[in-house]
C-alpha cells in the first residue's frame, strides 16, 4: 500500500496491517512478519521516482 505524507511523498506501507516500518534484511513487516511483494516494491520505487521528477532536491534532505 502506498500513501503520501503531509510532505506529499510516498511512503510504503504493509499491505496486511498497514504499518510502515518493514525488516529490509528479511523483506518482512516488522508489525505482522507479512512479506512484502516484489510489486510493492517496484510499485513504491515508481511512485518515488515520479515525486522526485516533481520535486527536484527533495531526495537529498537539505539542499545547500
Amino acid at each position: 500500500m502506498i500513501f503520501q505524507n503531509p510532505g506529499g511523498a510516498p511512503e510504503l506501507a504493509c499491505e496486511q496491517c498497514g504499518c510502515r516500518w518493514f525488516d529490509r534484511m528479511t523483506n518482512t513487516c516488522y508489525e505482522c512478519g507479512a512479506e512484502v511483494p516484489a510489486e510493492a516494491v517496484a510499485e513504491f520505487l515508481e511512485a518515488l521516482a515520479r515525486f522526485n521528477e516533481r520535486h527536484p532536491g527533495a531526495e537529498g534532505g537539505q539542499e545547500s
